[in-house]
């Protein structure tokens, strides 16, 4: 017999909405619209404070996904045993979330860093002005890289091809 499940279904699916578009929202408006404060001294400690009320709400996106996850998979215990694919599926699922909430909490990291030299100025809150330090220049560099290799993964990147015919 099928469980619906739909409290943790629902936890699992509203926490990853939460994180991934409160996150979106912050690295496009957020940052955006601190890039474009008059005064370059201000605009990292703008994006600061935005991201400092947005990591509570972060946290518990993590906590309810996370929750609603391993619910899923204690409700489907039955399926995973009998169901290679089901298991492998799970595994595949399990590796993208670690690496999604290591890269969330990286940034952060960078984050902190960046905010720790918020008092230089910088042409926009990923990049540096003539006048940051290193620390600061590199912080930001390293906040840039892994969206921008991404992209240019995406960009060039060949439609899998499946060994598989459908038909």
């Amino acid at each position: 017999m099928s469980q619906r499940n739909t409290l943790v279904r629902s936890l699992h699916d509203i926490g990853l909405a939460a994180w991934f578009g409160g996150s979106l929202m912050g690295a496009v408006g957020l940052n955006g619209a601190a890039a474009t404060v008059k005064d370059p001294k201000e605009r990292i400690p703008v994006a600061t404070a935005g991201w400092k009320r947005w990591a509570p709400v972060q946290l518990a996106a993590f906590v309810a996904h996370g929750v609603g996850g391993a619910g899923l998979i204690l409700g489907n215990e039955a399926r995973l045993a009998g169901q290679p694919e089901a298991r492998a599926n799970t595994a595949v699922k399990l590796a993208f979330t670690f690496v999604a909430v290591s890269s969330s909490v990286y940034s952060g990291f960078l984050g902190a860093q960046m905010a720790a030299h918020a008092g230089q100025g910088a042409q926009g809150v990923t990049e540096p002005s003539s006048a940051s330090s290193s620390e600061l220049a590199s912080a930001q560099a390293q906040r840039q890289r892994p969206v921008a290799s991404w992209m240019k993964r995406t960009s060039q990147s060949q439609p899998p091809r499946s060994s598989r015919r459908f038909g």
